[in-house]
């Protein structure tokens, strides 16, 4: 070998000073379309693919100039075994190329012609562990309750299903890691959970569709009554706001550096509040903020809502709440609208007599103020629960307040500048279930 390399080298040397071209196998011709050039320099260039195939795009590119395996291999860092095979490769396939670029497909479709030649051959790998029956049969054990197979725990672990699938006799062993890897590839994750509440539907669905159903409507034709002169309001309360003050003030934001706030924090109080959300203009207005929210406060609420405009007609949208069906807003609806009527006697006769009689009452169409009750458990038919929410986001949820009072201030001057800049109509969607007759 020592003899063979030092005669060849000199020989080699000669020839490339004097330019001459030896001869041996000439590499694989490589043609490309502008499409296929486009594609390939497109993946050469993209910093987020694997860099398997950027590197197999960069060879299918250099071998398209007429390089040699060897100058592509040396410019590119790569074995010359490398850039043969897939120069190779994408020879091989390229009347496949041709034929799709012929047929009309379009460039995302090549593009994905383009990796899949680009891509690894399958391989059969080694056999499978389980069968595909044994796996099924995991999976089902993973959605039952634990206490069905005698295990007093509220939901399953990777090595407790592990356990139990072995003790079934469904496999003769797998470890609670192999267990777990079989969940998640299934998108089964008993370690997760979250809060359900269930609404009446099931017990009546008539009678639940037909109150969704008032709901929506009334949503649907709050602009053109509001252009009549009629208030849809949708009232609800907020409690428990927490005047929460930080124990270090908050490090604002910079370049690279998130705002910090602290975690620790001196408790001032809370406060609640009672809110309406104009429909049809998506403004708050008359806001009520005290700490308690009582029967009283709801009605001083309502009677200072409708003091906003007193002659209007007034239909609050709100949910059934024990204060929302109170003796004092009955009272103070039939002071309103100047009924004069026997009222009875809470809890023994006439109006007064039950939350049922009540809320009949309250609900009365042919009143100038009324309430519409939305079924119980659908919070999120009300309206101002979306706006509960933009203001946890905007205000209460990082900002920090010394006092209840500042709490309190603001709360309204948010009110205010919501009102001013960002108040608009929720777009409602929802109209409800077809209704069955």
């Amino acid at each position: 070998m020592v003899f063979l390399w030092h005669n060849l080298r000199p020989r080699t040397y000669y020839s490339q000073q004097k330019g001459l071209t030896m001869r041996g196998p000439q590499p694989t011709s490589v043609q490309l379309s502008s499409t296929f050039q486009e594609i390939l320099e497109q993946i050469s260039r993209c910093y987020t693919l694997p860099y398997w195939l950027v590197l197999r795009a960069k060879i299918v590119l250099a071998a398209a100039t007429g390089a040699n395996n060897t100058v592509i291999a040396h410019q590119l860092d790569a074995t010359v075994d490398t850039v043969r095979k897939w120069r190779t490769r994408w020879s091989a396939a390229t009347s496949r190329l041709v034929t799709a670029e012929a047929e009309g497909q379009t460039p995302p479709e090549l593009a994905t012609l383009v990796r899949v030649i680009l891509g690894d051959t399958p391989r059969p790998g080694a056999p499978d562990t389980f069968t595909p029956e044994q796996l099924a049969h995991i999976i089902a054990v993973a959605c039952e309750d634990p206490r069905e197979s005698d295990r007093e725990i509220s939901h399953w672990t990777g090595q407790e299903l592990a356990d139990e699938v072995c003790q079934r006799n469904i496999v003769p062993t797998i470890s609670g890691r192999h267990v777990s890897r079989l969940l998640a590839a299934g998108d089964i994750k008993p370690h997760r959970s979250r809060y359900w509440l269930n609404n009446e539907r099931p017990q009546n669905p008539t009678k639940f569709d037909a109150e969704v159903k008032t709901v929506c409507d009334h949503y649907a034709a709050a602009p053109a009554r509001y252009r009549q002169g009629t208030h849809l309001v949708s009232l609800d309360e907020k409690t428990g706001i927490q005047a929460l003050e930080r124990a270090h003030p908050t490090r604002p934001l910079r370049p690279g550096q998130i705002e910090l706030r602290e975690f620790e924090y001196i408790r001032h109080g809370t406060l609640t509040l009672i809110a309406n959300l104009e429909v049809a203009t998506g403004q708050i207005i008359a806001p009520s903020l005290g700490p308690t929210r009582t029967e009283d406060d709801t009605v001083a609420h309502v009677r200072q809502t409708i003091a906003t405009d007193p002659a209007a007609e007034w239909v609050f949208i709100t949910d059934q709440l024990n204060t929302h069906m109170s003796e004092g807003l009955v009272r103070l609806v039939a002071e309103l609208c100047q009924l004069d009527l026997d009222l009875g006697i809470k809890e023994k006769s006439g109006i007064l007599q039950s939350m049922a009689t009540r809320k009949a009452f309250l609900a009365d169409g042919r009143h100038r103020i009324r309430f519409v009750y939305t079924p119980k458990h659908t919070s999120w038919l009300n309206q101002i629960e979306i706006w509960f929410s933009i203001l946890v986001r905007k205000l209460l949820k990082r900002a920090s307040f010394a006092s209840v009072e500042e709490l309190r201030q603001r709360i309204l001057n948010f009110i205010d500048y919501f009102n001013r800049t960002l108040a608009k109509p929720f777009k409602w969607t929802y109209t409800g279930r077809p209704l069955v007759a």
